[in-house]
């Protein structure tokens, strides 16, 4: 167990004092005098961080060297907030409750663009300055990686450096240069020049932005000699590293299940995806070694779900198979099989049947837009026929709950493809009435959810607007009111949120000041929708002099200069740009499977 700042006496004050106390089975404890303390910040909650696998897999990969401990560290709830306060204690990490302020280097990994005001929370209640010029010798270093980071600007004055890409390919190279700099008592300055040579590395400091009149970014220069004007994602051309157990949370998490990564990247295409684009080509592990990870969770957590992850789980070469393997494993155990993400075709629903055995379950399905038309601007590559004809195998194959997402605000919708979405959603209802009667078993229930389109960088729709919030909640209105089944329920979202989201994904350096400024006005936690405050953050825009409309609601031209083009992640702008141009024609483009697209990645044949 930890050696904790609170004393028990304090820790019960708060709900779910395990989010705080570390000591779950399958933690890693080690010295603390050995040679780097890394934390592993996660700037949300812990049920939420301990959900995430990206945490799992960098936490045991660090943890095996043995010069470094990797520990790790969360948001605190409000009221842990209000007891740290109250206590005058810094935040600690969970594995040895040592302040973070004592560690060598803090890792956060940037999930969501909602919660960079919660990084300004944790690193203001370990007592650290927020901003990187702020931090003297003795402070930790400062990073960040994670898919945020693939646009670092609006939070590049907090950090030190960011990484970008697959974190199992430098993250050794940066460490091993860190002892040698510490144990020579380098400077910190020394330490990020040395690392600007490895692979996805980005040290903000050595670079100069200049603006146009028309707000523009005029040029984005390095002003160090060895930071490179373009930085080069780091990328793992086959997946390697995974580990053999996972911490086992001592409560609830959100995700309360093992989870093998299957899969990393796409071959969709799919144009309003960023993690689509970031992480291509899609590269995936063998079945065996797949089959062989599932066993070693299942035999040190205790699980009794097992997730198979991937962008696409169901696009695995090896699916079909992989399900009926898996399944000699999980059905005498009793453990459940479950998938992120669903193809609708024969081939994958008569699997996914065959996962039901243990727990039934209600099958996700995401047409992302009502009509055929915005499904072909969005490269879906997915007809009505295909949806409804899918949702048929699922219903002869079990399934009477489905769950549908969509996306509204898209580049090019107008009321008509707004309405597709009612439209489509009465129809999957309909299409569960060709079954004879004696198979429909029990009331079928169809679940649509609506999310406001939010562009992101790295996307051929990173040029594009976002509606504003109150024409999106006027369009979904207008939705809602023409669905007429009552096995349909409908929500949709918040637009205010989206709205903010689509600035900060965006935004440049200028933005640093709002994302301060409405952290000291009481903005955290701004991705739970019960605490996001927008008023807070018009009005840190406004003293900032941030134009929301610039940030959100204007059409960039291809020839601008955006905050993130000096980062190589693969796929070429020029691409992006060819992509854009379909979409606005309405024009699809095969799947990778199907013929090399040339988006610039250079990857093998699929």
């Amino acid at each position: 167990m930890s050696r904790h700042l609170l004393k028990d006496s304090d820790l019960i004050r708060v709900t779910k004092p395990a989010r705080y106390t570390g000591g779950e089975v399958n933690t890693v404890i080690k010295s603390r005098d050995i040679p780097i303390r890394f934390a592993f910040c996660f700037s949300d909650s812990y049920e939420v961080g301990m959900s995430h696998l990206g945490l799992q897999i960098l936490y045991f990969f660090l943890n095996r060297r043995e010069d470094t401990w990797c520990e790790r560290a969360f948001m605190p709830w409000f009221d842990m907030i209000d007891l740290l306060k109250e206590t005058k204690t810094p935040l600690f990490a969970a594995e040895s409750g040592d302040r973070l302020g004592d560690f060598d280097i803090l890792g956060f990994t940037l999930q969501y663009e909602m919660s960079y005001t919660n990084v300004l929370a944790m690193l203001d209640m370990a007592g650290i300055p927020l901003r990187a010029t702020q931090r003297g010798e003795d402070a930790p270093i400062v990073c960040a990686g994670g898919p945020c980071a693939t646009n670092p600007e609006p939070m590049a004055d907090f950090f030190d450096f960011f990484y970008i890409g697959d974190g199992e390919v430098s993250l050794d190279a940066v460490l091993d240069m860190y002892r040698r700099h510490k144990e020579r008592g380098g400077k910190k300055a020394e330490f990020l020049a040395d690392i600007c040579i490895i692979p996805g590395i980005y040290v903000p400091r050595f670079y100069d932005v200049l603006y146009g009149d028309d707000g523009t970014i005029a040029s984005f220069v390095p002003n160090h000699s060895i930071a490179p004007a373009k930085v080069t994602r780091a990328f793992m051309p086959k997946l390697g590293f995974f580990p053999d157990r996972f911490i086992v949370p001592l409560t609830e998490s959100v995700h309360n299940r093992a989870v093998v990564e299957i899969a990393r990247g796409c071959m969709r295409g799919c144009r309003f995806c960023q993690a689509g684009y970031i992480y291509r080509p899609i590269r995936e592990r063998g079945p065996e070694e797949i089959l062989q990870h599932a066993q070693n969770l299942l035999d040190t957590t205790g699980h009794d779900e097992i997730s198979l992850l991937a962008l696409s789980a169901c696009d695995h070469e090896d699916f079909a198979p992989l399900i009926d393997s898996l399944l000699d494993h999980t059905t005498k155990r009793r453990v459940n099989i479950s998938l992120p993400s669903t193809r609708l075709d024969a081939v994958s629903l008569s699997a996914l049947a065959k996962t039901q055995a243990v727990r039934k379950s209600s099958l996700t399905v995401a047409p992302e837009a009502g009509s055929q038309k915005m499904r072909d601007v969005i490269n879906k590559n997915l007809s009505e026929e295909d949806i409804l004809e899918g949702c048929l195998l699922a219903y002869k194959a079990g399934y009477d709950k489905i769950k549908l997402y969509f996306m509204a605000g898209l580049p090019g919708e107008d009321e008509e493809d707004l309405h597709g979405i009612a439209t489509l959603a009465e129809e999957v209802v309909e299409t569960y009435y060709r079954l004879d009667y004696e198979a429909r078993k029990r009331p079928v229930g169809v679940s649509v959810s609506t999310a406001c389109f939010v562009p992101k960088a790295f996307t051929p729709f990173q040029w594009a607007s976002m509606v504003r919030p109150e024409d999106f909640t006027t369009g979904q209105q207008a939705v809602k009111a023409k669905i007429r089944k009552k096995q349909i329920s409908y929500r949709y979202h918040d637009p205010k949120t989206a709205q903010i989201e689509g600035v900060l994904a965006r935004g440049d350096r200028r933005l640093s000041y709002a994302i301060e400024e409405a952290y000291k006005q009481g903005a955290i936690f701004d991705g739970w929708g019960e605490h996001f405050k927008y008023g807070i953050w018009l009005a840190a825009f406004d003293e900032a002099g941030i134009s929301i409309d610039f940030y959100a609601h204007r059409e960039r031209t291809t020839d601008e200069l955006l905050p993130w083009d000096f980062i190589n992640i693969g796929v070429t702008k020029a691409f992006l740009v060819r992509e854009w141009g379909k979409a606005t024609a309405g024009q699809t483009t095969p799947n990778c499977r199907e013929g090399c697209t040339g988006c610039g990645c250079k990857c093998k044949a699929l």
